[in-house]
């Protein structure tokens, strides 16, 4: 496993009882098994709110459906059992809907998050000496750089300050040879034709819990209307103009309405508390993969998100020598219609 460092002076930091300490005397909290190299109460603070909240409701383990790993799969390109003996990063882990699919392919598991969020994370995976957690920033993570064989962060970028500034910080992770894989929120015509953002522009500015109570009566008014119209297209895109709540009962038929609801309401106070929700273009997502100077790039468009990966090229700058590369096959992606399940 990669050992933590100290985000601000990359030097070594070795666990002391319940303290992460580094040569300097700087040292880190392990609280609930966990080292917090940030307070939770930041802009992700919503987060930590839903995913200790809705901590099992993505997991596939959990639904008995094969969301999480159809997704996983499409942007790595390649089956899961690729990543057996890979040290893998994955930064905005939340509950871990993608990390328990990566500790059961036999990866080296390294899961951050800004939030809260990784306590429901240890909870859903447990300890395991291939995994391991940290409440940490994306732009200052604790691990040294060029350190892992494939960067994952699906769900995330769009909801920090700056997404190419947390690109950079990602790709500055990946050894030579090794895998970026990342998706943004990208402009969609609802985007424009929903009401959601208005009740977005007052319910990010409310306390995290006071804004889960109202999105939570919110679903409880227009869920059953969703359901009800499941099998009415044009009802359904009707109703979506002025319902705030992600509902997509017309999708995942293998999920029972007690499943639709809890994903709604996952969704629902995702989409309308979070501080930021930028949205980028494939070609802006091309560009700022260009400017690292990856190679193997692959762009597309999945419904209302751009999904990407790229390759860091062998003896780039900053990284470790030796071949690394994962071998992923760069093969064509199947399509979606809606954006539904693709937090």
């Amino acid at each position: 496993m990669v050992p933590f460092v100290s985000p601000g002076t990359a030097a070594p930091l070795e666990p002391q009882g319940e303290t992460l300490v580094g040569p300097d005397g700087e040292r880190v909290p392990i609280v609930r098994g966990i080292p917090r190299f940030v307070p939770s109460q930041l802009y992700a603070s919503a987060f930590g709110l839903q995913w200790n909240v809705h901590r099992y409701t993505q997991l596939d383990s959990r639904t008995g459906a094969d969301l999480s790993e159809t997704r996983l799969e499409r942007c790595l390109g390649t089956p899961l059992a690729a990543l057996d003996g890979k040290t893998v990063l994955e930064p905005g882990c939340g509950a871990g809907r993608f990390t328990e699919l990566l500790v059961r392919a036999g990866a080296l598991v390294h899961a951050i998050d800004l939030s809260a969020a990784v306590d429901a994370n240890l909870h859903n995976i447990g300890a395991k000496p291939t995994y391991r957690v940290a409440q940490a920033d994306i732009r200052a993570i604790p691990f040294p750089p060029a350190s892992f064989d494939l960067v994952l962060c699906l769900g995330v970028l769009q909801h920090t300050p700056s997404p190419e500034d947390s690109i950079l910080a990602l790709w500055t992770m990946v050894k030579p040879g090794g895998q970026l894989v990342i998706d943004h929120y990208t402009w969609t015509l609802s985007r424009v034709t929903k009401l959601a953002p208005l009740y977005r522009v007052i319910l990010k500015r409310l306390p995290p819990a006071t804004a889960k109570r109202i999105t939570d009566r919110l679903v409880d008014l227009f869920f059953p209307l969703h359901w009800a119209l499941r099998h009415a297209h044009w009802a359904q895109m009707l109703l979506s103009r002025v319902s705030p709540c992600l509902a997509y009962c017309h999708f995942a038929p293998e999920l029972t309405r007690a499943q639709h609801d809890d994903w709604c309401r996952l969704d629902t106070f995702d989409q309308l508390t979070d501080h930021y929700q930028h949205l980028r273009t494939t070609g802006q997502v091309r560009r700022a993969l260009a400017a690292r100077g990856a190679d193997s790039v692959e762009v597309w468009r999945h419904g209302s998100v751009v999904e990407a990966r790229c390759r860091k090229p062998d003896g780039a700058p900053g990284g470790r020598s030796g071949r690394t590369t994962i071998g992923f096959p760069l093969g064509p992606h199947d399509a979606l219609s809606s954006s539904s399940f693709v937090k």
